[in-house]
C-alpha cells in the first residue's frame, strides 16, 4: 500500500475535525479535496482511515447512495404482485396445512401446474371432437357449397333415406330442418370465440447482498446464485475491505446482466465504522424493484435452486419465507429452532420476503447497527405470516464470520440492544 502524503494526512484531520463539529458542508469539500488527491476518507471510530481511491466509483455513505423514484428490475419491469399476494403460485388447497404447504414447496422438482391432469384431457378432448352435421343434411362445409333441398343436382331422385325428392311435403321437411341448421351454422360463425387467458409472469426476484470484506466468500456466493438461480444480483460493498469491493466490481463485468453493485467509502459498524447492518439493508430494499427481495450472507452458498421454493410459498398472507425459522420460549429470553411452517423469526442467513411488505414495515431497523436479533426484530414487523422451510432447502453455510469473526464483547453488546427492542415487539404481540 501506497505511503500516505502527509498533506493529505493533514486534509483527513480537518475533515474528522469539520464531522465532529457538524460541519457537513466543510467535511464535504474536504473529502473532495482528499479524493482529487487519489484517496478516500472514511470515518474509524473517532479517528479516520486513508485509502487509495479505486477505479470505480464510491459513495461517501450509505445515506449519500442514490435511490431512484422507481427503481427498474430489467427482468420484470411490470412487476406481478397485485391484490396484496405475489401470483404465479400454487393456490393452497382447503384443509392444507402450513407445513405441508412448505414441505410440497421444498420438494425436488416442485413447480407450479396451469392446468391439472383431469382438465387437461378435457380441454384436449374438446379439441379435437369433430364437427357433427345435422341428420338427414348433406353438407361439404359450413362457409363451401352445400347440397340443401334447394340445389339438389338434377330433379327428381331420392335423398338419402330413399324418399321421393319430388315429394312437396318431404321437401318442405327438409327446408325447414335445412334451415334451421343453417341458422345454428350462422350462430356458431358469429360467436366470437373466447381468447386464452395470457400466462401470469413469475415474480422478479432479486438477490441483495452486503459486503464487508471475505472477498473468497463473496465469489463462491455469487457464481453459485448466477449457476443455480435465474435470480438478479444487487450488492453493496462497504468500504473495499481486504479487496472485496474489487472482487465484486470484477463479477460485475463477468456477469454485467446479473449483478449490479454500489461502493461506499464507510465501514461496517463492527469494524469500527460508521455503517448499521439495518441501515444497509433498507438501502438495497429501497433499490432493488423487484417483487420478492431475497435477504442472503455471503457465506450461505446454494447447492441447488433454493430460491423457487421460498418463492412458491409466498401466497395468501404468507410474506416471507426462510431456510431457518426459530420461536421464542414462554418467557421470550430463548429461542429454539423451528419449522416447516409458520414461524416467529427467520434468520438472515437466507430468506425472501414480498418487497411491498418488507418497505410497509418500514425496512429494516435503523438502530440495528449489527446483524444479529435484527432480523428476529425484522421478522415481527411484517404485516403478514412468516414461515419456514427448514433443513429441506439445497443450501449450506461456510464458517458464519459475521458471528465467529467478530469481537466477542462488540457482539454481545450488540445483540442485546437489539434483543431489547425484540423483546418489546414480542410483549406488544
Amino acid at each position: 500500500m501506497s505511503e500516505v502524503p502527509p498533506h493529505v494526512t493533514a486534509l483527513a484531520e480537518r475533515w474528522v475535525r469539520a464531522r465532529t463539529g457538524d460541519d457537513l458542508a466543510g467535511a464535504e469539500t474536504l473529502r473532495g479535496e482528499i479524493e482529487a488527491e487519489g484517496w478516500l476518507v472514511r470515518a474509524l471510530g473517532e479517528g479516520f482511515d486513508l485509502v487509495p481511491r479505486p477505479s470505480f466509483e464510491v459513495w461517501p455513505t450509505v445515506s449519500a447512495v442514490p435511490v431512484p423514484e422507481k427503481p427498474i428490475n430489467p427482468e420484470n419491469a411490470e412487476g406481478s404482485v397485485k391484490a396484496g399476494r405475489v401470483t404465479g403460485t400454487v393456490p393452497l388447497e382447503e384443509g392444507t396445512s402450513e407445513a405441508e404447504r412448505v414441505r410440497e414447496a421444498a420438494a425436488p422438482g416442485a413447480r407450479p401446474e396451469r392446468l391439472g391432469d383431469l382438465e387437461a384431457e378435457r380441454v384436449a378432448g374438446t379439441e379435437a371432437a369433430p364437427a357433427q352435421e345435422p341428420e338427414g343434411v348433406e353438407l361439404t362445409g359450413r362457409a363451401g357449397k352445400n347440397r340443401g333441398p334447394g340445389n339438389a343436382s338434377g330433379a327428381g331422385g331420392r335423398d338419402r333415406t330413399g324418399e321421393d325428392r319430388g315429394d312437396p311435403e318431404r321437401m318442405i321437411e327438409s327446408q325447414l330442418l335445412w334451415d334451421a341448421s343453417l341458422s345454428v351454422s350462422r350462430l356458431d360463425e358469429e360467436v366470437t370465440p373466447v381468447e386464452p387467458e395470457e400466462p401470469v409472469a413469475p415474480p422478479s426476484v432479486t438477490v441483495a447482498l452486503v459486503v464487508d470484506g471475505w472477498p473468497e466468500d463473496l465469489l463462491e456466493c455469487v457464481r453459485a446464485v448466477v449457476a443455480r438461480t435465474e435470480a438478479r444480483i444487487i450488492a453493496l460493498d462497504l468500504g473495499n475491505v481486504d479487496g472485496a469491493g474489487e472482487v465484486l466490481e470484477e463479477l460485475v463485468k463477468e456477469y454485467p446482466h446479473r449483478v449490479e453493485a454500489w461502493h461506499v467509502a464507510e465501514i461496517a459498524h463492527w469494524r469500527g465504522g460508521t455503517a448499521g447492518w439495518g441501515e444497509s439493508r433498507t438501502k438495497l430494499l429501497k433499490l432493488d424493484g423487484a417483487d420478492v427481495h431475497v435477504v442472503m450472507e455471503t457465506s450461505t452458498i446454494l447447492d441447488g435452486d433454493a430460491i423457487t421454493p421460498l418463492i412458491k410459498v409466498l401466497e395468501d398472507d404468507v410474506v416471507a419465507a426462510g431456510w431457518k425459522g426459530v420461536d421464542p420460549g414462554e418467557d421470550g429470553h430463548d429461542w429454539h429452532e423451528a419449522g416447516p411452517g409458520e414461524v416467529k423469526g427467520v434468520l438472515g442467513h437466507l430468506f425472501a420476503v414480498r418487497r411491498d411488505a418488507a418497505l410497509a414495515a418500514g425496512g429494516f431497523s435503523r438502530d440495528a447497527r449489527y446483524y444479529r436479533n435484527a432480523d428476529l426484530e425484522f421478522s415481527l414487523l411484517l404485516p403478514g405470516t412468516v414461515v419456514a422451510l427448514d433443513r429441506d432447502l439445497p443450501v449450506h453455510q461456510e464458517r458464519h464470520r459475521g458471528y465467529h469473526d467478530v469481537d466477542p464483547a462488540y457482539r454481545d453488546r450488540e445483540s442485546r440492544r437489539t434483543y431489547d427492542r425484540v423483546l418489546g415487539l414480542l410483549r406488544s404481540t
